[in-house]
């Protein structure tokens, strides 16, 4: 199949080091595969590249080697304990090939992560960028952010996980938002993209509290029971919870969220996700919703449901699926955004259905095309 690039922004972060550390077990028979979709029987033969075709390297702003956050997360309880020793060889290689993110904006970083980008492709078939760094607050609209003629020279008006995605397409690679933050979703983005033959796919991973969203809606939908308010709460511990602790960046986060309410319902609802910075939870979060609605002759009733994870667990499978999914896409020709990825995303880029059974069958369909 080739060899297949993948470049983690955020590579050093508990996302990207579960899923080096998870792919490299995998490959040494130490772990099962489960978390993974393309492993499951329904893809068999769908012709993605392996496991051992992933080659990963990536930028970070900060310089924790990797063994040393993969014994960090075992003591955690999110790896298993003994883990970073056994595939302590994997991750030193990957960490040859980690770069310190660029510290500038505009052109200046743009030409560091193309050279960064360039010099770890040498030797690949195809490199997949996938941001799975801190969650950025909303992008402003800006005039120059409407067609790719008008951002050529304002590339400083674009946040970072824009400028990956604008340096990605330039060095031809594909590009994954698996974070609600701006990424390729900008329309001078998706005219790179199309123009540079490139695939992109996002926003915002799939995991958890939303999952369970993207299955119950449309049960609420499809039995004719009217919803009349969905609210939520999240504690989160670790790096993610402190990032969403500021106003900016949980407004990217719940705006993603409500998409898969709105989307499955047909309109708003009342009701609000509330995210709550809890150190203490480390690398786990708790999300408890409530749903008030009406059944017949407006009886009011309500469901409560509690999710329990480790994020991590959760998000480094299907940073491996994507990783593999858009390595066949750009082995394929695709270009611009691959709306069959919705499956994985809370808030899907392109046209495409918005419950998790339809959006796993258009998944297992593209996958065989």
């Amino acid at each position: 199949m080739g060899k297949i690039g993948v470049w983690l922004i955020g590579a050093r972060g508990s996302v990207a080091t579960t899923a080096i550390a998870g792919a490299a077990a995998m490959r040494a028979g130490l772990a099962a595969r489960t978390g993974c979709v393309t492993e499951l029987p329904e893809f068999a033969g769908a012709e993605l590249p392996g496991l051992g075709d992933l080659v990963f390297g990536g930028h970070d702003v900060v310089d924790t080697p990797l063994v040393k956050r993969a014994e960090h997360l075992a003591a955690a309880g999110v790896l298993p304990s003994a883990l970073p020793a056994a595939v302590s060889a994997e991750l030193e290689a990957a960490e040859t090939r980690l770069r310190p993110a660029p510290s500038e904006g505009g052109q200046a970083a743009v030409d560091r992560i193309v050279a960064d980008l360039t010099e770890f492709r040498k030797g690949l078939d195809h490199v997949v960028v996938v941001n799975v760094s801190s969650t950025e607050p909303p992008c402003e609209p800006h005039p120059a952010h409407a067609s790719l003629a008008a951002l050529e020279g304002a590339l400083e008006t674009l946040p970072p996980s824009a400028l990956y995605a604008y340096a990605a397409f330039r060095a031809g690679c594909g590009f994954v938002d698996f974070t609600p933050s701006t990424g390729a979703r900008l329309p001078a983005l998706d005219e790179l993209a199309r123009a540079a033959g490139q695939p992109y796919a996002g926003r915002d991973g799939k995991t958890g509290e939303t999952l369970l969203r993207s299955v119950l809606a449309p049960m609420f939908a499809q039995r004719a029971l009217n919803v009349v308010a969905w609210s939520g709460t999240n504690l989160l511990g670790g790096g993610d919870g402190a990032t969403l602790s500021d106003p900016g960046a949980a407004a990217s986060k719940n705006a993603s969220k409500q998409q898969v309410l709105s989307q499955n319902l047909g309109r708003d609802v009342d009701g609000e996700v509330h995210i709550d910075y809890v150190p203490a939870l480390g690398d786990w979060k708790t999300a408890w919703d409530h749903v008030l609605f009406e059944g017949f002759l407006g009886a009011r009733m309500t469901l409560q449901l509690t999710w329990q994870g480790c994020d991590s667990a959760l998000a480094a499978p299907l940073v491996l699926d994507l990783a593999r999914l858009t390595g066949k896409a750009c082995r394929d020709g695709v270009a611009g955004p691959v709306a069959e990825f919705g499956f994985f995303f809370k808030d899907p880029v392109g046209a495409g259905p918005h419950d998790l059974a339809s959006q796993y069958a258009a998944l297992r369909e593209w996958a065989h095309r």
